[in-house]
């Protein structure tokens, strides 16, 4: 695969394109060259690390992932670094994020969303055995793979046994707020395992009402509905569905069911399959190497500059599609709510990318370029901060390119509202064809 401007090689892995974009890290697909096996690699730039005091963090989170070997849990294979980046090789999976399911179809029925709880308890049990707490468990950080596996991903806010205080309890006020547990907002000390447990709870009524047990958009007025756990299940949840809701979102840790209760619940143990895993011995001493100067892997990255869009084969362009069907990678679906959308265009690239800026900057969004790819991000925030949205282009034929616009930070339905009143002055670069098929570009 050809890159945007350059290639770059870690290691023996050669970097793609852009899988997502956070505030200390980027997370790209990369293909090792000796396998052709698909990785994801989370970089992470040493200074910003270094100025924001995060080293302890990181480490932390190295240490987790390198902790934790579970089905549902995503896997890091490796740990690399240069004297400015740190490369975190992950595993690579292609079902998406569970958000999106829900968002894309609504709820979903009880066995189905009986079977992903039953994966989330096992993986959120395994990581408590090995003395860690998430803290962040929410859809967003669960991931599907190509099978429908669970993957838990994403601990940048994971405790590890030494952040426990001595009298067993976490300090520390993380997490989503419609997720998070009574006992962790108070700032009076919590139990990382019940205050996990909390927000399966949470996700469990999710998958099956297809909404959030609590939300308000007063800030203070959703936390007295969580302190009071103020929320009522629908009527078409079963009976033991709802008592054993009722008993994990229970504002008194204290009284609140256990995991162990849980895993014995009737409900729970339906069709329930035990995980099978191994077990391995982990070393964490070269965690501390990633910052040691003396080990730099600079002489293990290669770049080469190229001046053109990205070159998609068509296994990428399969891969982008739901379900391998290439009619749905262009074409609306009622309903969808994803965190990226494309289109194609038959204009030269340069011309694509400036009329995407001249659509945007009306729209109050600043635009940096960078070769084929736009970074637009809004000036005033929205529900959850600024909107900012990573355009790129990829060359599918010499005569066609797909346009992919990608949600890298804000709320989603902000970023779908925003496609909307874009694709008004996109019109005459949008492939008419797909245009003319679906009545609509996909969102």
């Amino acid at each position: 695969m050809a890159s945007v401007g350059r290639m770059t090689r870690v290691g023996k892995y050669e970097l793609g394109r852009t899988l997502g974009v956070g505030t200390f890290a980027k997370v790209k697909f990369a293909k090792s060259v000796e396998t052709g096996e698909g990785v994801a690699i989370k970089i992470l730039d040493k200074e910003k690390i270094l100025r924001h005091k995060m080293v302890g963090q990181i480490k932390r989170e190295i240490s987790t992932m390198k902790l934790i070997r579970h089905p549902n849990v995503i896997r890091m294979y490796e740990v690399m670094a240069s004297k400015t980046k740190i490369y975190i090789v992950m595993e690579f999976v292609t079902g998406g994020e569970l958000f999106d399911k829900i968002a894309r179809n609504g709820k979903l029925k009880e066995d189905e969303a009986r079977k992903y709880f039953q994966q989330l308890i096992n993986a959120v049990d395994y990581c408590h055995s090995k003395g860690v707490f998430h803290r962040d468990l929410k859809p967003e950080n669960l991931l599907l793979d190509a099978n429908g596996t669970l993957k838990i991903t994403d601990f940048g806010l994971s405790a590890l046994p030494q952040q426990v205080h001595e009298d067993g309890k976490l300090y520390t006020t993380c997490g989503t707020p419609n997720y998070v547990a009574p006992e962790v907002v108070k700032h009076k000390g919590y139990d990382g395992a019940k205050a996990d447990l909390w927000s399966c709870g949470v996700i469990l009524y999710i998958l099956m009402a297809g909404f959030l047990p609590f939300e308000d958009s007063n800030l203070m007025s959703l936390y007295k509905k969580i302190f009071k756990a103020d929320f009522s299940c629908p009527p078409w949840f079963s009976t033991s569905a709802k008592k054993l809701i009722q008993r994990i979102l229970d504002p008194d840790p204290l009284t609140r069911i256990t995991i162990q209760q849980v895993i014995e619940n009737d409900w729970f143990k339906k069709d329930y399959q035990p995980p099978h895993f191994e077990t391995a011995d982990i070393n964490l001493d070269d965690v501390d190497d990633i910052f040691n100067e003396s080990r730099e892997l600079s002489d293990m990255v290669v770049e080469r500059h190229e001046e053109k869009p990205v070159a998609m084969n068509a296994f990428e362009l399969i891969s982008k599609s739901q379900g391998f069907n290439l009619g749905t990678l262009f074409d609306k679906q009622m309903g969808h709510v994803e965190r990226e959308i494309r289109f194609t265009s038959k204009l030269p690239a340069d011309e694509i990318l400036s009329k995407i800026e001249s659509a945007a900057k009306p729209l109050g969004f600043s635009v940096k370029k960078h070769n084929y790819k736009i970074k637009l991000e809004g000036e005033k925030p929205g529900r959850k901060g600024h909107l900012a949205i990573a355009t790129e282009v990829f060359e599918v034929a010499p005569s066609l390119h797909m346009v992919e616009l990608r949600k890298s930070k804000g709320d989603t339905f902000e970023f779908h509202k925003f496609y909307e009143t874009i694709t008004t002055g996109l019109k005459d670069i949008i492939s008419k064809t797909h245009v003319e098929t679906s009545g609509s570009v996909r969102t």
